[in-house]
């Protein structure tokens, strides 16, 4: 368990003030260097997918290209998911007026549509971060992941249900604008449900099509060769997203907070409520670029409009803030982290009691 001291009034304003200020100067700084950047990712996107599908067809007269050709194509989807569409999306590049770029418009290669991920993540999630009952991120409609959560016997099969999630977890980022708990309940009605159904299964449509028919029928008698090499490029993307996004939301210092937390919240407190609710992980530059920087989801969750290629250098000075006002500055390896999150899994799959959520005026400390 990790304490962060309680800042006063007026520390909470100048942390809230310094913390405006490195957004402010980053937003200032885009440039050249930044379209550079994001253009080499779209074409690396590009040739990565290419020369993978290449290899899943090579593989019909050298079976060994298959392995290789599942991997790359899959590590094509990662990067086009979370540096590439995931970054877009939150407009770090609406700057360059780029219709291909535009974080009102794109459309990634996931299950879901972009226009619910803008709903469920870039709005409801990142402003009510880690809020129980406003963040549906926390548990995603399906996990006990805090204490605070209410246990119910349905957690028993938690281990299970999270390794389905893993497997699976476009398809449950897909679905989870459809609040289909909600529906069961009663508390959403079956017309909205059939309103939200129609644009996904018009994306999840042309999604099935895409990769297990068009792509495998290219291949004649081998059909099933590209189809299951797609099969398993989606299956290695999911688990990596998957296990990148718990690291940065799940580990055992991450904090979950009290619907109270909204009122008269300041600019400071917002600030502080993403820190304590965010995990970082420790890596090297390839490994934060197939993470989407989301390796950096402090940073990215303080300053999700800024291109996330700054967070790494941001990253030292928000360290810095945090060591100033006596703020936990959470980082890890990946096993480190991922081992945390395993923990919660297992332990809050069984009755607990609910730790009583502080509000961030408080001394802070986690379950």
């Amino acid at each position: 368990m990790t304490h962060s001291r309680a800042l006063t009034p007026a520390e909470m304003k100048e942390f809230g003030a310094e913390l405006d200020a490195l957004k402010q100067r980053e937003l200032a700084d885009v440039g050249e260097v930044d379209a550079r950047y994001i253009r080499r990712i779209v074409k690396a996107v590009r040739y990565s997918e290419v020369l993978g599908r290449a290899f899943l067809y090579g593989a019909i007269v050298f079976p060994p290209l298959w392995l290789l050709g599942a991997l790359v194509l899959g590590i094509s989807k990662i990067l086009e998911n979370m540096e590439l569409g995931h970054n877009v999306m939150h407009g770090q590049y609406d700057w360059m007026n780029d219709p291909q770029l535009s974080g009102k418009n794109y459309e990634w290669d996931i299950a879901g549509t972009s226009d619910d991920w803008r709903k469920t993540h870039n709005y409801e999630h990142h402003t009510y971060t880690n809020i129980k009952g406003k963040d549906s991120d926390v548990g995603y409609g399906l996990l006990r992941l805090f204490p605070e959560q209410r246990w119910r016997p349905f957690y028993l099969l938690q281990p299970l249900w999270a390794a389905l999630l893993a497997l699976l977890f476009q398809w449950g980022v897909a679905i989870q604008d459809l609040e289909l708990g909600k529906v069961a309940s009663g508390r959403k009605s079956k017309e909205e449900l059939k309103k939200g159904l129609k644009p996904l299964s018009k994306k999840v449509k042309r999604q099935l099509l895409r990769d297990y028919l068009f792509y495998p029928l290219l291949a004649g008698p081998f059909f099933l060769t590209v189809f299951t090499g797609n099969l398993v490029a989606n299956l290695i993307r999911n688990l990596w997203t998957y296990m990148i996004i718990f690291c940065g939301h799940f580990t055992a210092n991450a904090q979950v907070f009290p619907v109270s937390v909204l009122e008269n919240e300041t600019r400071g407190q917002w600030y502080l409520r993403q820190m304590r609710g965010s995990s970082n992980l420790r890596g090297g530059k390839l490994f934060h670029i197939l993470s989407g920087n989301l390796s950096h989801q402090i940073e990215h969750h303080l300053f999700p409009t800024v291109p996330a290629r700054r967070y790494a250098a941001l990253s030292v000075e928000v360290k810095a803030l945090c060591e100033k006002y006596g703020q936990h500055y959470n980082v890890g390896s990946l096993a480190r982290q991922f081992s945390q999150v395993l923990y919660r899994i297992l332990r809050h799959s069984l009755p607990s009691s609910a730790s009583a959520m502080k509000p961030l005026s408080t001394e802070a400390s986690t379950a």
